[in-house]
């Protein structure tokens, strides 16, 4: 009623003028619009309305519609001249229907930027880690082809390390200077062309072999420091121990994608099938790392939201400023020792299961290679969920207060316990299901080193992460050498890989100690 009380006063008002002005939103035309509109979805028709329309004042006009729409005038003081016309409020109801539509329409989701950025992080890591298995199981059939010693198969095997512990430092460097994502994706380019070429080299000489692998490790030694720069910086502190276990997913999972690849491929393919196969990924993956940023504040794709998240969530700036502290400095403090001491057990451990792990099967209990890969393979993928949980769970405590100290502390002893446990556990079993039980209790409890020592360079050391990280790699990559040469010594000598499997234990043991006598989560840097 009152819509058409109000129409109806508009409608009558008019008068003759002898002024040849007409209402702007009709232009200049003899015959009002307004005279030839019958109808309108108002409900109402014109009447007696003269060809030209008066100023009046009006203090306020409200239009209200059965479907609950209101248009206010605001009230004005000054004379104006009616504009509204039969017309004007039909588009005036038919906007209002359009943005009682769009309000009601779902709202677009986005993902945020943050997560596609680990989630391109965990795929790299799964192809580092995958790259570098193809070799493991390759190697069998290629120390039956060519006839190679226990003892000569180690050095092949660590070939890929001596590289890694050239570039761990230099590159560490060059990521605190420049960013990591263009380090690493000149790191991903090399070593997938190195992949690529391993199987020509074999064929070619024992020398070609060595000097490609450890091209191939020369390369990939970018990938874990230029991992932890870039979450470090992309990821608030209470969110930055889940994305480098989802990362590390990936890295673990790379495991499993070549134990148990690589054996079909090579039984229907031949040696170059996965070496092929793993190269074009990782050329794949180089597409996709185009519109990532070294720094979330670079991004023209991050929302503003996400932005001030990140931002709030950080204690300490982890951009570099270009300026590194003395070597002998870092050195020089223990927090830096545990770290560097933990880094040496990880790894000596890592690469002794990684890189004998199928020779291991065949050799303690005569399986097959395709049987040696699922036995291998089921520790490496419970590894990578365990890895998570350990990444929530030291966020969890982060979150409810629990101190920082305390979290890398707990984290790293269940990392270093668990396995050593464990290993003493398999020199013990008689099976080979049994020995994958024990090898996947070792596997899934070592991860939580990543929410110890992993997280904790960052923690210390944050302006120089890159550095440390690079210092801690190199001395766990020789470790990583002495104990995959060491285990085939071992092996040729004593016939047994007990006694290998003793000496790790007890490392454990002892990182452990100088772990929760010197570690902190306190910047030191």
């Amino acid at each position: 009623m009152a819509a058409q009380t109000s129409a109806k006063s508009l409608l009558h008002l008019s008068s003759s003028s002898s002024s040849s002005s007409s209402c702007p939103c009709f232009g200049t035309s003899k015959q009002s619009n307004l005279i030839k509109l019958r109808k309108t979805q108002v409900g109402f028709e014109p009447r007696g309305l003269t060809q030209h329309t008066k100023p009046i004042n009006v203090e306020t006009l409200s239009l209200s519609y059965k479907s609950g729409i209101r248009v206010v005038v605001e009230e004005r003081k000054k004379r104006w001249e009616v504009k509204c016309t039969a017309e004007g409020i039909e588009r005036g109801v038919l906007m209002g229907r359009r943005g009682r539509e769009e309000a009601v329409a779902p709202a677009k989701v986005l993902v945020p930027e943050r997560f596609k950025v680990v989630a391109l992080m965990a795929c790299v890591m799964c192809l580092c880690n995958a790259d570098r298995v193809v070799m493991s199981v390759a190697v069998v059939p290629l120390a039956t082809k060519f006839g190679w010693s226990s003892s000569f198969l180690g050095i092949v095997q660590s070939s890929f390390l001596w590289g890694y512990i050239l570039s761990s430092v230099v590159g560490g460097a060059l990521i605190d200077k420049y960013g990591g994502k263009r380090v690493l994706a000149t790191g991903v380019a090399l070593w997938s062309l190195a992949t690529l070429l391993t199987p020509w080299a074999a064929n070619h000489s024992t020398t070609s072999l060595l000097a490609i692998r450890a091209f191939f490790g020369l390369a990939e030694g970018v990938a874990l420091p230029a991992m932890g720069i870039i979450l470090s910086r992309w990821f608030p502190n209470h969110e930055r121990a889940s994305a480098v276990g989802i990362s590390m997913a990936g890295f673990h999972l790379g495991n499993v994608a070549g134990l148990l690849l690589t054996p079909i491929m090579l039984s229907s393919i031949g040696i170059t099938g996965p070496f092929i196969l793993f190269a074009s990924l990782g050329l794949i993956w180089l597409s996709t790392w185009t519109q990532v940023t070294n720094d979330p504040q670079e991004s023209q794709l991050i929302s503003k939201s996400e932005l001030r998240l990140i931002q709030a969530g950080k204690t300490d700036s982890s951009v570099s400023n270009g300026k590194f502290p003395p070597i002998q400095l870092l050195l020089s403090k223990l927090p830096a020792w545990a770290i560097i001491l933990a880094n040496i057990t990880n790894n000596w451990g890592y690469f002794v299961l990684l890189s004998w792990m199928p020779v291991y099967f065949k050799t303690v209990f005569n399986v097959n290679l395709k049987q040696a890969a699922w036995f291998s393979a089921v520790p490496w993928g419970t590894m990578a969920l365990s890895g998570y949980v350990a990444g929530a769970t030291s966020d969890y405590l982060i979150k409810a207060g629990v101190n920082l100290t305390l979290v890398r502390k707990i984290m790293q002893s269940i990392g270093f316990i668990g396995p050593g446990v464990s290993l003493l556990c398999l020199n013990f079993v008689n099976t080979p299901v049994h020995a994958s039980v024990f090898i996947t209790i070792a596997l899934s409890l070592s991860s939580f080193s990543q929410a110890g020592f992993l997280l904790n360079i960052q923690d210390i050391a944050p302006q120089c992460a890159g550095l440390l990280h690079g210092i801690s790699n190199s001395f766990g990559t020789l470790a990583a050498i002495v104990s995959t040469i060491g285990t085939g010594y071992f092996v040729q000598w004593l016939g047994s890989f007990q006694a290998f499997l003793t000496v790790t234990a007890a490392l454990y043991f002892m990182s452990t100690i100088f772990w929760n006598l010197f570690a902190t989560g306190e910047r030191v840097f």
